[in-house]
């Protein structure tokens, strides 16, 4: 017996979105919905893995929840909400932290990054993070994850410990009928967007991140016209003009970089772009990127401005979002809880 295929991904309400999240993820999840059940969340627990400022982290979820709907994603169609108004997440999780071995999460090298040297004061909630990410995807017994690379450790863990809760409770779920091959899926990867890597656009050897002290290093979701044009000029470039092949990017980091937002924005393959303009200065390439990024990636800031100044009807869609969530995790839930032994 197959499981039923669905796609579970999700974002941290930690500063600004930015055109990466948006070609590395947002424009994959878009794609996805058209074509298969998804269920995207606002992953507000894992947020708090590190002190956030209360009211800050208000606004952030209103604001990540914003970018889904105007970069395209639809209520109706997918399942929005946070993760927080739905407990299965932390109940499974627990259960994980009993199934999971020290073993397996000593070797997260996102553990080893996020905590630095001072691996004794980070939170138990850092360290245990991966337990909770498994718990978001199983809890749906969702079959696929789209993931970047600094997230598919994390996913190889969730395979780990469905494996493991399969193995350990075999008899029980055969006992109540579950299926052949396990109470959970072992979850694939879906590869990312066309832009898997967008880096920074002051560094071309960097990945684009909200983290990074210059604003001019990214183009954030919120910002408007005048400042993704700005920020394009501005964006470090060679002396050289763009060759006429592909292979002529290698070893020039922000040429890469930016012929590759070309291509994702477009539609397009880096080839195609350089097709067009290979041979060219960059002033000339880089009036035709301002062109089309403000084209694409205005109309999403206007809408989430739009949208931010109404949070009743996020709020109000992340509630409808969380009650079709549960619909789904409190079965799985409970299925848990029989497997395991409860009494419910």
């Amino acid at each position: 017996m197959a499981f039923q295929e669905r796609v579970f991904s999700g974002m941290q309400p930690t500063g600004n979105l930015h055109l990466g999240n948006y070609l590395g993820a947002m424009i994959r999840w878009i794609e996805l919905q058209k074509s298969m059940d998804c269920i995207y969340c606002v992953v507000d627990m894992h947020a708090i893995t590190v002190f956030q400022d209360p009211a800050d982290l208000t606004r952030a979820i209103r604001e990540v929840t914003a970018a889904y709907i105007a970069c395209g994603l639809d209520p109706a169609r997918s399942v929005i909400f946070n993760q927080s108004q739905v407990a299965e997440h932390a109940e499974l999780a627990w259960v994980f932290n009993c199934v999971a071995r020290l073993g397996w999460l000593n070797r997260m090298t996102q553990f080893k990054e996020k905590a630095g040297k001072d691996r004794e004061n980070a939170s138990v909630g850092l360290y245990a993070y991966p337990n909770l990410m498994a718990a978001d995807i199983l809890v749906y017994r969702a079959t696929h994850v789209p993931v970047g690379e600094d997230q598919k450790q994390h996913l190889e863990l969730a395979r780990d410990i469905a494996q493991k809760f399969n193995g350990d409770f075999r008899q029980a779920i055969a006992a109540r009928g579950h299926n052949s091959d396990g109470f959970f899926p072992l979850p694939e990867p879906l590869i990312q967007g066309p832009a898997t890597r967008v880096m920074s656009l002051r560094d071309g050897t960097k990945k684009m991140s909200k983290s990074d002290p210059s604003d001019y290093s990214r183009i954030n979701l919120t910002d408007d016209a005048d400042a993704i044009a700005q920020k394009v000029r501005k964006a470090k470039t060679d002396a050289d003009a763009l060759p006429s092949e592909e292979a002529g990017l290698k070893g020039r980091p922000e040429a890469e970089n930016l012929v590759g937002i070309f291509a994702a924005l477009d539609g397009r393959t880096k080839q195609a772009v350089l097709d067009q303009f290979g041979g060219a200065q960059f002033s000339a390439f880089k009036a035709a990127l301002v062109d089309l990024a403000v084209a694409r990636l205005a109309p999403i800031g206007e809408e989430m401005r739009r949208l931010v100044a109404d949070p009743s009807s996020i709020d109000a869609i992340l509630r409808d979002g969380a009650d079709r969530a549960r619909a789904i995790a409190r079965p799985n839930m409970d299925a848990v809880k029989d497997i395991v032994g409860f009494i419910r």
